[in-house]
């Protein structure tokens, strides 16, 4: 899979942040929202969840777990989005990684509705201007869609035995989800610290 050239330098990136002659092995992701990351403080490796879309932002998540030495179960939401070639691009980019595993999964979202994503009534916005954005919370908004995916994908990684999810939300770009800020993914943590049989035992994914 060829990408594009700004895709490829942000690829690049991460991979030259993690080598391992630079002093600090920590990756941009966790320097931007320092949760807890045991197996990265521990030295990497093992298996890793990563929630792959198939674009950009959660292709170069994909792309800093596989730097970050784990192996990766790639898990990619059909929830019935209007725009289909994500599934089909994250097939290619699953392929292109040689993850150990692509798993595409069907949550249909279209059944609770209002989102211009899953709700054809609805009209996608187009050619919104600057200042707009970041103003209200936007029709593309899927009601409680990071919460429904990061909660299956914490499911797949207690039952696979994975030490991390990935999940690719551009907090410096928040055009008004609830969901892409980082106190909601700190909030998620604890979630997963006290919501499952691993985290009340002590190995928090």
């Amino acid at each position: 899979m060829t990408f594009p050239a700004s895709e490829r330098e942000i690829v690049d990136g991460v991979r030259h942040a993690s080598d391992s002659r630079s002093p600090r092995r920590t990756s941009p992701l966790l320097r931007a929202n320092p949760l807890p990351h045991k197996a990265i403080l521990a030295g990497m490796g093992g298996t890793a969840v990563v929630l792959l879309s198939g674009g950009m932002d959660s292709a170069t998540a994909l792309a800093i777990a596989k730097s970050e030495g784990y192996e990766v179960i790639a898990l990619t939401i059909d929830y019935g989005q209007r725009h289909r070639k994500e599934v089909d691009a994250a097939r290619r980019i699953a392929r292109h990684y040689q993850v150990r595993e692509h798993r595409v999964v069907k949550l249909d979202l279209t059944a609770l509705g209002g989102s211009a994503l899953t709700d054809r009534s609805i009209q996608v916005p187009e050619q919104r201007r600057l200042e707009e954005i970041g103003q209200g919370i936007p029709s593309t908004y899927v009601p409680a869609r990071n919460t429904i995916f990061l909660a299956y994908a914490l499911g797949l990684a207690e039952a696979t035995g994975a030490q991390a999810i990935y999940i690719a939300a551009t907090s410096l770009d928040y055009s008004g989800y609830p969901d892409c800020r980082p106190e909601y993914y700190r909030a998620f943590q604890e979630v997963a610290r006290l919501g499952t049989k691993r985290g009340v035992e002590g190995d928090v994914i």
